[in-house]
């Protein structure tokens, strides 16, 4: 029986060869059906999507309940559910205040804006005629003019009819299917909640969980380097998220306060705009200022001269002032990887890129930073940080 030949056998190259093929061979399956896996990887996403924004939820409230459950309810056996329920009471309250404040101004402010457009438009429309009649410009080429560039009220009116004409059996036809999906969203919405308080109350047993499954998978030596990046990664995120949401509501009731004293108008929607815009670093400010300065060109020019110095002594506020004061040195990175990193993360994924990308351009940039120590002190160099590399002497 030992003396029997095996009648299979694969050496190392030949068994490299084979994963090569078997690789190409996933890859082109993979290539394609990439319409299979896209409709796949929605189906996953929709289910997954209340425990991801459950998740999230989580994660931001993670701060203020850490606070209350150790300076306030410290002393308690239950200080953990008594901090998740303050917290939650505390964010709904302000979600509805912010809604009952801000909703009816921003409404109000954007129907404002439209008919200010709409008059704009007119008086527009009423000045290329004047230059028309002025200098003997054919009224066909003034006609033309303003038919591609302008539309009047009655024509998207008109439009407006036309579609919702076209629209009424549709959405007649739709009736079931939006009942269904009101249902579905609120049972989306009731199960994103639940899961971010289980998963605030039980973060300590998930992160156990998580920590034996890491140790289960790996070998102990690179669990240890796992879970160390995962920390590092963590307290980078948590300080670069809660800092700038700080940031950013601080700047946005300044910038209000400040536009209702200069006489702004729009003062509600500008602040929000503001506001929501400065939680993107460096560009922030100025993605915000640009719209609201369009707008108020339209309303008075000299309102956006005023706005506009109002967003410079802001920015600079922000960004030698408050920003450094609240941040500190969350990311560890320089101002030129910060611009990198938000350019690469908003051409890639649009807003949310452009947000955190700065925090996981920071924890690849910190683990860079340790392999390269690690490699040069290896190789016996010595490169202090801020100082020029020191080689060895050749052998």
């Amino acid at each position: 029986m030992n003396g029997k030949k095996k009648w299979f056998c694969l050496d190392e190259r030949a068994l490299a060869n084979l994963i090569v093929v078997l690789i190409a061979i996933s890859f082109y399956l993979l290539i394609s059906h990439l319409d299979v896996i896209h409709g796949i990887w929605n189906i996953f996403l929709g289910v997954a999507m209340p425990f991801l924004i459950g998740f999230a939820i989580a994660y931001l409230l993670n701060g203020p309940t850490n606070y209350f459950e150790t300076h306030v309810f410290g002393k308690l056996k239950c200080r953990r559910g008594l901090a998740v329920l303050v917290v939650y009471v505390l964010f709904v309250a302000l979600l509805a205040i912010l809604v009952q404040l801000i909703l009816p101004q921003m409404i109000s402010s954007i129907v404002s804006l439209y008919y200010i457009l709409q008059t704009a438009l007119y008086k527009l429309g009423g000045f290329i005629n004047e230059l028309a009649v002025t200098y003997n410009i054919d009224q066909s080429v003034v006609q033309q003019v303003t038919n591609q560039f302008m539309l009047s009220y009655g024509d998207i009116v008109s439009q407006a009819s036309t579609m919702a004409s076209r629209l009424i059996p549709t959405l007649l036809s739709m009736g079931v299917a939006l009942g269904s999906g009101v249902v579905s969203g609120v049972i989306s919405a009731i199960t994103t909640v639940i899961s971010s308080v289980y998963m605030l109350l039980s973060k300590n047993i998930l992160s156990r969980q998580a920590q034996k499954l890491t140790y289960a998978i790996l070998p102990v030596k690179k669990a240890n380097h796992f879970l160390a990046v995962c920390s590092r990664a963590n307290r980078i995120f948590s300080g670069f998220l809660n800092g700038k949401i700080l940031d950013s509501a601080i700047i946005g009731v300044l910038c209000f306060f400040l536009t209702v004293l200069l006489r702004i108008d729009f003062a509600v929607l500008i602040s929000v705009v503001i506001g929501v815009t400065n939680i993107i670093p460096f560009f922030g400010p100025i993605v915000g200022a640009i719209p609201c300065i369009f707008i108020l060109l339209i309303v008075d020019p000299w309102q956006a001269l005023r706005f506009a110095i109002l967003v410079l002594g802001l920015q600079q506020f922000d960004g030698n002032i408050l920003g450094p004061k609240i941040l500190g040195d969350s990311t560890g990175i320089s101002a030129f990887w910060v611009l990198i990193s938000i350019v690469i993360g908003g051409g890639l994924f649009g807003f949310p890129g452009m947000l955190l990308g700065v925090p996981t351009f920071a924890v690849i940039y910190s683990l860079v930073g340790d392999w390269v120590r690690n490699r040069l002190h290896s190789k016996g160099i010595d490169a202090p940080e801020g100082s020029p590399v020191t080689p060895p002497p050749e052998e």
